[in-house]
């Protein structure tokens, strides 16, 4: 039995496997417990083996690698055409099994130990902000119930919150404001945990040589570099910038038929926290670039005169995608002079 490519279905505890032969018959459904893959498919000669990018995928990606297999990591969305008819575990693999013999198919890139603790540490920080934005936002909201009316920059709502606790607004009864004293420290804390993280970021910056070269590209700070580090493993996944652009979903969606080209908004296809993060950045830059006359402030200004801010940050967002790919992918220095 000769197999050259298996789809594997992960979950908990019980494995899917379907694998074909050189013909494409299928030669291998076989369900497995979580106990008995990796001694299975170390029996097995190497082949090429897909899994869906799911909780776990790069774990077992790295425990196929080392046994001597080729693993290719698929994203979900492109495994569902490819189901015959009812959805279960069994199809899931078969599905699986087949996209990944497609020649244009487009995979996800597998992450080293260090990515993952890099991501770890951004997606625990971005769930804090995330805590801390619901938190304000529901104060807020109770506050007016009172007439209590705060801005949301979340500066001033710190500066009603000491406000309330000293007493400064009568209006409110003693019990609110016992409320708001334990939303105030509960707001301190979380701004100290958040603060921690950020610091550990900073330090994860410092000690990486790659994100301390796309660190120098405007727009790019230490949490965005070391979050695109984290994100993009094997860079040869991708052809070219715009295909990584594409990656982040920072092209436009086309909706091309009958010879007609119709091109919308960005696709916002991909990992949202990177594309937000590029796209903050870029803003910051826009902010900055009036009365400079190095190139690619000149290059902001002439797309400020035709076209909306929110689309210039969009665009400049993509050059850096692109930019950060060259870098990367060739392993040079960034040139701001050849950036515009």
């Amino acid at each position: 039995m000769e197999i050259v490519r298996i789809g594997l279905d992960l979950a908990k505890n019980i494995f899917e496997v379907h694998g074909v032969d050189a013909q494409e018959n299928a030669v291998l459904r076989k369900t497995l417990r979580r106990d008995a893959v990796a001694q299975f498919f170390a029996d097995l000669p190497p082949c090429i083996i897909g899994i869906e990018a799911c909780s776990g995928s790069h774990y077992w990606a790295k425990v196929f690698t080392d046994i001597g297999h080729e693993v290719r990591l698929i994203s979900p969305q492109f495994v569902t055409p490819y189901v015959k008819s009812n959805k279960n575990d069994r199809n899931d693999a078969e599905a699986i099994c087949e996209a990944i013999s497609r020649p244009s198919m487009r995979f996800v890139p597998v992450k080293s130990a260090e990515q993952l603790e890099i991501q770890a540490v951004h997606r625990i920080r971005q769930r804090l902000v995330s805590d801390r934005t619901r938190l304000v936002n529901q104060i807020r909201g109770l506050l007016a119930e009172h007439g209590v009316v705060v801005a949301r920059d979340i500066s001033r709502i710190r500066h009603a919150l000491r406000q309330i606790a000293d007493g400064t607004y009568a209006q409110l009864g003693d019990k609110m404001v016992d409320l708001v004293c334990d939303v105030r420290e509960e707001l301190c804390e979380l701004d100290h945990r958040i603060a921690a993280y950020t610091k550990r970021i900073r330090d994860l910056f410092r000690s990486n040589e790659m994100c301390q070269r796309i660190g120098r590209i405007e727009g790019i700070g230490p949490i965005t570099a070391t979050a695109l580090v984290a994100a993009v493993g094997d860079r040869t996944c991708f052809k070219n910038g715009r295909q990584f652009a594409a990656w982040l979903g920072l092209v436009p969606k086309q909706r091309s038929s009958g010879g007609k080209s119709r091109l919308f908004g960005i696709s916002k296809r991909g990992d949202r926290y990177l594309r937000t993060l590029l796209i903050h950045g870029a803003r910051a830059v826009l902010r900055k670039a009036g009365g400079k006359s190095d190139a690619r402030s000149l290059w902001i200004e002439r797309m400020r005169d035709r076209r909306h801010p929110n689309v210039v940050a969009v665009a400049l967002a993509n050059k850096n995608a692109r930019i950060v790919w060259a870098v990367l992918s060739g392993r040079t220095e960034y040139e701001p002079a050849l950036s515009a």
